[in-house]
């Protein structure tokens, strides 16, 4: 149906509950969105990946920004003369600050949760896939990690491909430990019990609902072995930086073989470009070294009656010696020579792309993926939609076999508030966390010369003088972080966050590494959500940058009325 709406607005629709929800959401967007400034990565990325996912924390994770908007203060495309956009409301930042036991809410908008899956399925992805990819996972950053550490220039190339790599490998580890420490599974299994208690009792519900948690046991029984062989797919092939280069061919070839030649020219300049790109952080002796590790892998454990062809005979040609194969395929491709493959394209872009066809690394790409996606993927596929039609059906009969229980639904990027509060954890025996961390700590990190842990000397001298102005707290301290039990996960990332007088406390940019399992389990005990004080990020852009201009802009909220302890929401 047509939705009526604004010019300058959009509307979609996104399911919720499985699909057996659908709410139509009306939207501005204001395109024009401007940096005014951000804090150094030593201060906006303090501790990185050593650090990432991790409590305490003493990261000042923010960036500035200036939102335009057209003389009528509606949305519009960037132009010289749009003006800054007038809100109707301008939140007060708490300069009182927060303690142990306040009230803390976040809005944002959660990527993805999958709180309602069985106790099969939780099984299978913490318990025995968690494991495989983290594994594979050691290997990569070993590699990467050597690397770096022996050559500032290869630091600075793969910094943020480590990043990446690493990042999805310590939540992994995470949720498997997280999972077992919060008895995520037990509380599952005695809720499917209860379920199955309900639903036998009742006829109509017996007939409707009695055989979902049976038929998901045994999908996921035949799931799971599947499963780990895609897995092992994911996690070696795609991994590969000398298949991400000769993906760019190969996307080019495709547009070559379905539109014709004057089609894949017009993607010319973009390839070449995006290839010369891609070359300014690529290092071939590192891709090397991936290739190896990771075709061992993929040889070892995916069977050969699921791999193609091509990759077996290049395997036997070099005596089953992955080392022989590797070095072969590095010898007589292109692809990881910017000199090579740059003049190739651009002296004759249609000739060097029909050669690049038999290039042995395009052929190896697309042997691998084809028989990947017919052999390993496709029944994964399958089995994964008989088991979403069953959990649509199932979170349907959890609300109506729970009537007393309140279900909020799974996130799916659309804007959800979640509450808790400000509350420090114990995290394993005898290790209990305060909710807090201050400058100091920043301080006792500190590692002159340390990409991770170096202080700018500017921010040592504040803190050496205790120049910290009005953001310092009552005792006189400078707070950085805060944590609270505010349930949140991906795309959370600068959500804000207020206190009991709906006043700006911090911008949440993480969680704690025992409780990443919250995304499908959230246990109270263990989850958090790690915000950057909002008095670290006004004394960053006045008392680091300089820029009080900035400060003087923004409602401070000098005293704050008495707050009361929050639960989170469920």
């Amino acid at each position: 149906e047509k939705v009526s709406k604004e010019s300058y607005q959009d509307a979609f629709v996104r399911a919720f509950y499985e699909g057996n929800q659908y709410f139509l959401f009306i939207t501005e967007t204001y395109n024009d969105v401007r940096l005014v400034g951000a804090p150094p990565e030593s201060i906006g990325n303090y501790g990185q990946d050593t650090d990432n996912w991790m409590w305490p924390r003493h990261t000042g994770d923010f960036s500035v920004f200036r939102i335009y908007a057209d003389k009528n203060n509606k949305p519009a495309a960037y132009a010289p003369d749009n003006v800054p956009y007038r809100p109707k409301y301008v939140l007060p930042i708490a300069m009182s600050g927060i303690k142990e036991g306040d009230f803390s809410m976040v809005y944002g908008f959660p990527g993805r949760t999958t709180l309602y899956l069985p106790a099969a399925a939780v099984d299978m992805q913490v318990n025995v896939l968690n494991p495989i990819r983290t594994g594979i996972r050691d290997q990569i950053l070993a590699i990467m990690d050597a690397a770096m550490r022996a050559d500032p220039t290869v630091k600075l190339q793969y910094t943020s491909k480590q990043a990446g790599v690493s990042n999805a490998w310590k939540k992994w580890i995470g949720e498997t430990q997280g999972l077992k420490k919060s008895g995520g599974l037990e509380y599952k299994h005695k809720m499917e019990a209860e379920f199955k208690a309900r639903v036998n009792a009742n006829p109509a519900w017996n007939t409707a609902y009695g055989h979902i948690l049976p038929e998901m046991d045994r999908l996921y029984a035949e799931m799971t072995p599947k499963a780990i062989l895609r897995d092992y797919y994911n996690e070696t092939s795609r991994q590969i930086e000398l298949f991400r280069l000769a993906g760019f061919a190969d996307q080019a070839l495709r547009v070559y073989d379905a539109q014709g030649p004057e089609a894949s020219k017009g993607r010319a300049k973009q390839t070449i470009s995006a290839l010369k790109n891609y070359f300014d952080n690529y290092q071939v002796s590192i891709d090397k070294q991936l290739f190896e590790t990771l075709m061992g892998i993929y040889f070892s454990k995916i069977p050969a009656d699921l791999q193609a062809e091509y990759p077996q005979q290049l395997l036997r040609q070099h005596g089953n010696s992955v080392a022989q194969l590797t070095q072969a395929v590095f010898d007589a491709s292109r692809f990881p020579y910017e000199d090579k493959l740059i003049a190739l394209l651009e002296s004759d872009w249609e000739a060097g792309l029909q050669q690049l066809r038999q290039d042995p690394a395009l052929l190896l790409l697309r042997a691998i993926n084809e028989a990947a996606s017919e052999n390993i993927m496709k029944p994964v596929n399958e089995l994964q939609a008989q088991t979403s039609a069953l959990q649509r059906l199932y979170m349907k009969a959890l609300r109506e076999v729970f009537p007393e229980r309140a279900f909020a639904p799974d996130a799916n990027s659309t804007l959800r508030v979640s509450y808790g509060s400000v509350k420090g954890y114990q995290s394993r025996d005898a290790v209990r966390y305060d909710p807090m961390t201050y400058l100091e700590g920043v301080m006792e990190k500190y590692k002159p010369g340390d990409y991770e842990f170096d202080v700018p000397a500017k921010l040592r001298e504040l803190h050496d003088k205790r120049d910290y102005g009005q953001y310092q707290d009552a005792t006189g301290r400078m707070p950085v972080c805060f944590i609270s039990t505010s349930h949140t996960t991906g795309g959370n990332s600068g959500s804000p966050v207020f206190n009991a007088n709906g006043q700006l406390t911090g911008l949440l940019f993480d969680g704690a590494w025992e409780g990443v399992v919250s995304d499908s389990y959230y246990g109270e005990d263990i989850n958090r959500s790690i915000i950057v004080d909002s008095r670290y990020i006004l004394f960053i852009i006045d008392k680091f940058g300089g820029a009080k201009h900035l400060v003087d802009e923004m409602i401070l909220a000098t005293t704050a009325a008495p707050q009361k302890g929050g639960r989170k929401k469920k």
